[in-house]
């Protein structure tokens, strides 16, 4: 197996047009030997990124580096890359050696070696028994790993995919996701990983990459972006922090005050991006909120509750409080099965300063 390569992603646009602007200025780098993936919404630039890195997709502006070549101007062929796309796109009327030794063939490589070497790869994803069967007589597990040792058989220094899991069935994608960190580890070269899944980014990556329209949010290690997420954007993106916006009202030696429009305020600890009158934003964990405990000035609110739902040992509460559109609270079930909510009921909600996140000053 090649060597695997670091990748230099340096100020890069992609614009459709002069208006259209699908990737806005990025630089990147990931790690030689790591699983990055690409994560956000429909539309935020992620899957252009990847195409551009694979060379499938012209840049308009900057570069990219794959290892010590820069690749920027250079054919997919070139590239010392290799994709496996959301489509698996096997061919059903060849079976699955054939499958996998097609790029072999198309480099002219001879029938037994491209075929020893195509059996050599279906052995390593536990195919071997099925190498003269067609796709259409594997289940969809099956076709994926059929995908990923043709995408693999040419030695690529970096393995880029795109959504390869979104057509499994839930149970399926929770064991591919196992087979896709493992074969990552056993094999050592960079993977890059395009995916709409929070979950999915944060079981597989070394390197989490939140984008949204077109730019790069946050990018960090799965623990530090659900910890610490760095806008307001991927605290909200992630689920699992409330976000409340305001004004910084004063500050002092223990932290600051934000005020939000409604009259409320809340205690945020010190953070020197933080300036007298200017807008802020702060962060606070779903999970450790308080329901039901008496609210310090500054640290908690009482909320309305709109909707609770049974998470599987948690309770999600979602209420309306003052300053927010919308609060969710993770409950843990026994606790709050001993002190039972209903919806109408008014709950003071309460939380700890050092639960408290600042996040990046809002631009608008």
């Amino acid at each position: 197996m090649a060597q695997a390569a670091e990748i230099d992603i340096a100020s890069v646009t992609k614009r459709y047009g002069p208006e259209a602007v699908a990737v806005d200025s990025v630089s990147l780098k990931i790690k030689a030997g790591s699983y990055c993936c690409l994560l956000g919404p429909s539309g935020c630039g992620k899957t252009s990124t990847l195409r551009m890195i694979a060379g499938h997709e012209s840049i308009s502006s900057g570069d990219i580096r794959i290892g010590d070549v820069v690749v920027t101007d250079l054919p997919p062929a070139r590239r010392p890359t290799s994709m496996m796309f959301q489509s698996y796109a096997l061919f059903p009327h060849l079976d699955l050696v054939d499958n996998v030794a097609f790029s072999l063939k198309v480099k002219g490589v001879p029938k037994a070696e491209r075929r020893a070497k195509a059996l050599e790869m279906l052995t390593l994803m536990g195919l071997e028994p099925y190498a003269e069967r067609r796709p259409a007589q594997l289940s969809g597990g099956q076709q994926q790993r059929v995908a990923l040792a043709r995408a693999l058989i040419t030695n690529p220094q970096a393995l880029l995919l795109d959504e390869p899991l979104s057509a499994l069935d839930p149970f399926l994608k929770v064991r591919m996701r196992q087979e896709l960190k493992r074969l990552q580890r056993d094999l050592g070269i960079t993977f890059v990983h395009v995916t709409h899944s929070q979950e999915e980014a944060m079981a597989l990556a070394d390197l989490v990459v939140v984008m949204s329209d077109g730019r790069i949010e946050q990018a960090a290690p799965p623990r530090e972006i659900f910890r610490r997420p760095a806008t307001a954007f991927v605290a909200r993106f992630m689920g699992d922090h409330n976000v409340l916006s305001g004004r910084v009202a004063a500050i002092d030696d223990d932290g600051a005050t934000l005020a939000l429009p409604d009259g409320v305020s809340f205690r945020t600890p010190k953070d020197p991006r933080l300036t007298l009158g200017e807008p802020a934003e702060i962060a606070i964990r779903r999970d450790r909120i308080a329901i039901g405990e008496a609210t310090a000035p500054g640290f908690g609110v009482t909320g309305l509750v709109k909707n609770i739902e049974y998470r599987g040992g948690s309770m999600k509460v979602t209420l309306d409080a003052p300053g927010v559109e919308e609060f969710t609270v993770y409950a843990d079930e026994d606790v709050f099965d001993g002190k039972p909510h209903a919806v109408g009921d008014a709950v003071p909600l309460a939380w700890a300063l050092a639960d408290v996140h600042v996040l990046a000053p809002p631009t608008h």
